[in-house]
């Protein structure tokens, strides 16, 4: 059932997404709006929200661990030559409306809030759209100006020390299985072989389904994927991957991300079709 709070996304009038807005959650988790659970068009949940292996992975959303040392993904921050560190440094997001809402998407504005200050405002334009009678396609926008009277800069673990962990921006917590899902983009292979690099589209494959990712803009391809398939199943796409992102008083930071949500297990052929249908679209 819809409700002002937790609206939910149809494909060809069937349920697909839950988003819930204003969520009842501790800080440390940094609470923020959330897609969950996302299925596929035979009913096939391909998020987790709160899994035991990481509370603070909340669906599918916006998640960034450092804005100007403010931690918007939850749970510890990490610190150069010291590790993950427990501080309470954590903002939270905040739904203040809809300026469009419909069965197949919405455009939200939220705030981003950190020790009482607003530091970035947010229009997140979300929309569903029917492929195939096994296909559907999550368009996911999220533009973020900055509202403060001085430049805000975008960090990651990388960016502080950690290699290969610069996580942070769109992210989908996908379903965790017993066997890890397959992981692919069109020249290569496996969770080693595909994090951390740019590639046009990557598919993550589990038992029954299949999740397809591109980058639907020059700046969100040139950012690298984010991967694990070992550890949990997770996708995002890496703001700040070797470097931290600065972002002027006024000035916005947009990407994009189009997700192909399929039944069954994709080849390379499959999501290549897919993923081109859903771009053009």
């Amino acid at each position: 059932m819809t409700t002002p709070d937790s609206p939910v996304l149809r494909v060809a009038g069937r349920p697909v997404g839950r988003y819930v807005t204003r969520p009842e959650l501790p800080a440390r988790l940094s609470p923020r709006p959330y897609l969950h659970p996302v299925t596929t068009l035979a009913g096939t949940a391909v998020t987790e929200l709160s899994p035991a292996d990481h509370l603070h992975h909340l669906g599918v959303g916006v998640a960034v661990p450092d804005v100007e040392g403010f931690n918007f993904w939850g749970g510890r921050t990490y610190v150069r030559d010291q590790g993950p560190t427990e501080f309470d440094n954590h903002g939270a997001q905040r739904h203040s409306s809809f300026q469009l809402r419909d069965p197949d998407g919405f455009v939200e504005e939220l705030r981003w809030i950190a020790a009482g200050a607003e530091l970035l405002r947010e229009r997140r334009t979300v929309a569903a759209t029917e492929l195939t009678d096994t296909a559907w396609a999550l368009d996911f926008t999220f533009s973020l100006t900055n509202v403060t009277s001085a430049p805000l800069s975008i960090g990651s673990p990388a960016t502080n020390g950690r290699p290969g962990a610069a996580y942070g921006g769109f992210f989908w917590r996908a379903r965790k299985e017993d066997r890890a899902p397959d992981v692919f983009t069109p020249s290569a292979d496996g969770e080693s072989e595909v994090h951390a690099h740019r590639a046009d589209w990557l598919a993550l494959a589990g038992s029954t389904w299949t999740l397809v990712f591109a980058g639907a803009t020059e700046q969100t391809r040139r950012d690298p994927w984010f991967v694990r398939t070992g550890e949990y199943p997770g996708v995002g796409s890496s703001l700040a991957h070797t470097e931290r992102v600065p972002v002027a008083a006024g000035d916005t930071l947009v990407r994009r991300v189009v997700t192909v949500v399929a039944d069954g297990r994709l080849d390379r052929a499959g999501a290549a079709a897919l993923i081109r249908k859903a771009v053009s679209l």
